[in-house]
C-alpha cells in the first residue's frame, strides 16, 4: 500500500527518539543530585533554542506570522509537551520511585487514544487497542518484575501525582499535535522551544532563591549538552514528524518502547543485571508495536 513505506519510516524515527528519551530520563536519575529538576528543565531548552533558532532563523523569520495566527496553538503546544511535561518528570522523580515513574509514562499510549477520542472524535481501531494492551502488558511485567504481589507494595505520593500531571500533558501535547500550523518543523520547534524556556524561567528562579545549586562537574556539562541535543532538538523533531505521518494514536504507542530501551540502557551503561522478566516484557512490547503496525498496513489510518 502507498501509505506502509511513510509509516515504516515513521515508526523507525520513533524508535530512535524512545532511546534518546530513554536516555533523558537516566541523566535526569542520574544528576538529581546535582541539577536542581526546573533549572535543568530551563537550561535543556535556553541551551536547544540557542543551538537550533541560529540555524533556522530564516526559515522561522518566514513562518512566524503563520505562527502567530494559531498562536494559542503554538503556545500550548509549549507549555504542555515542552515546559509542562519535562518539568514535572523531572521534579517528580526526586519525590518518586523509578518504578512508579515508568508505570506511570506506561499510561501514555492509552491516554494519546482516549484525548484523541474525546476531543477530536477518533475512533482507534481494534488493531491499535490491542496493540496498546498487549505492550502495557509488557510495561508491567517489567515494572512489576514479574512480581503480582509489587503491585500490592506501591505506594503513590507527591511524586507520583507529578509524573502523572506531565503524563497527561504529554497525551494532550500528541493529541494537539494535528492542530499544528502548516509551517516547517523547524520554525516549529524553535518557537515552542522559546515557550518552553521562557515558562520555565520563574520555576528555576524559586530554586536559586532557595539556594538549590548546581554541583559543576564535568557530568553535569555532559549532561546539560546531552538534554540539548538528542532528546531535544533532534527528538522532538522526528516525534512531531511521526505524528505528521501516522497520526497522534499510533505514534503515541511508541512510548512504550522507552521502558524497553530504559532497561537495555541500563543494562550496558549502568550494568544493572537483565533478568528473564525483561526479555518477555519486551517480546510483548514489540509485539504490541508490531500489531499496531501489522493493522495500520491492512486498514489504512484512523477514521475520524
Amino acid at each position: 500500500m502507498p501509505h506502509s513505506r511513510p509509516a515504516s519510516k515513521a515508526y523507525a524515527m520513533l524508535a530512535l527518539v524512545m532511546l534518546l528519551w530513554a536516555g533523558n530520563s537516566l541523566v535526569g536519575r542520574a544528576m538529581r543530585d546535582d541539577i536542581p529538576p526546573f533549572t535543568l528543565s530551563f537550561v535543556r531548552w535556553l541551551l536547544a533554542c540557542t543551538l537550533l533558532l541560529p540555524l533556522v532563523f530564516r526559515q522561522f523569520r518566514a513562518d512566524l506570522p503563520a505562527m502567530l495566527r494559531q498562536w494559542p496553538v503554538v503556545v500550548a503546544l509549549g507549555v504542555i509537551g515542552v515546559a509542562g511535561f519535562n518539568g514535572f518528570l523531572y521534579k517528580g522523580l526526586h519525590y518518586t520511585t523509578a518504578t512508579n515513574g515508568l508505570l506511570m509514562q506506561a499510561a501514555i499510549p492509552a491516554l494519546v487514544l482516549l484525548i484523541d477520542r474525546m476531543i477530536f472524535r477518533v475512533r482507534p481501531s481494534g488493531w491499535q487497542l490491542s496493540g496498546v494492551m498487549l505492550s502495557t502488558l509488557g510495561v508491567a511485567l517489567i515494572v512489576f518484575k514479574a512480581d503480582v504481589a509489587a503491585i500490592t507494595q506501591l505506594q503513590f505520593g507527591e511524586g507520583d501525582v507529578l509524573v502523572l500531571c506531565g503524563v497527561v500533558g504529554w497525551a494532550v501535547y500528541t493529541a494537539l499535535l494535528r492542530l499544528r500550523p502548516a509551517v516547517a518543523q523547524a520554525s516549529l520547534l524553535a518557537a515552542t522551544f522559546i515557550i518552553g524556556a521562557l515558562t520555565m524561567t520563574p520555576f528555576a528562579l524559586t530554586e536559586w532563591q532557595a539556594a538549590q545549586q548546581i554541583v559543576w562537574t564535568p557530568s553535569v556539562f555532559g549532561a546539560f549538552i546531552y538534554v540539548a541535543i538528542f532528546p531535544s532538538v533532534i527528538a522532538y523533531f522526528l516525534y512531531n514528524r511521526a505524528v505528521a505521518e501516522i497520526g497522534p494514536g499510533r505514534a503515541g504507542q511508541a512510548i512504550s518502547l522507552m521502558p524497553l530501551f530504559g532497561a537495555l540502557l541500563a543494562t550496558f551503561v549502568l550494568h544493572e543485571p537483565l533478568h528473564r522478566y525483561h526479555l518477555i516484557g519486551m517480546a510483548l512490547i514489540l509485539g504490541g508495536v508490531g500489531v499496531t503496525i501489522f493493522g495500520a498496513r491492512r486498514g489504512g489510518p484512523a477514521q475520524a
